[in-house]
């Protein structure tokens, strides 16, 4: 990027105003292009705990945290510097979400059940569509909800999960 800003310079200087947009627009691309990559990995966060939640049929505080904190970083990633407006539009998730499952099913198989699945054995056993369904609505939440108040509310969310009741109850 430093290359870039010094050629944005050395563009304006020499009044080479086209050539200027331009750059400002691949550093917008840049720019857009590492939020995306960075949400992408909370997505893939979010994954791997849901996945051992369906095979688990278990929820447990670290995973309600890890869970919960991701949706409120992409909640803060995901919001424009305008403050108006988001890099992913609420229409806009399935194909992160179906790439986030793909992603997240090689790590997951090491956590879950001990690590006695193979990658292709969780892949067969595992409900992609409700995976995928119940990560878009945690992050629909995220367009309804400030992030001070997002915690408590995906909270009360995941409850309804499997091993969400015993979770809140403390029986993990």
């Amino acid at each position: 990027m430093t290359q870039e800003l010094t050629d944005l310079r050395n563009s304006i200087l020499e009044g080479r105003y086209e050539d200027a947009l331009a750059l400002v627009d691949e550093l917008e691309g840049m720019s857009k292009l590492a939020v995306l990559r960075n949400i992408q990995s909370f997505l893939d966060r979010i994954m791997i705990h849901l996945i051992k939640n369906q095979i688990e049929q278990r929820l447990t505080n670290s995973w309600v945290a890890s869970i919960s904190d991701s949706v409120v970083q992409i909640k803060r990633l995901n919001l424009k510097e305008n403050k108006t407006s988001c890099y992913v539009k609420e229409d806009e998730w399935e194909s992160m979400l179906e790439e986030a499952v793909s992603d997240a099913i090689r790590p997951a198989s090491v956590e879950v059940l001990n690590g006695k699945l193979k990658p292709a054995q969780l892949s067969n056993m595992l409900d992609k569509i409700q995976l995928i369904n119940i990560a878009k609505q945690l992050l629909m939440l995220t367009y309804e909800h400030s992030v001070t108040a997002l915690p408590d509310i995906i909270d009360r969310y995941l409850i309804q999960l499997p091993g969400g009741e015993d979770w809140l109850e403390g029986r993990e």
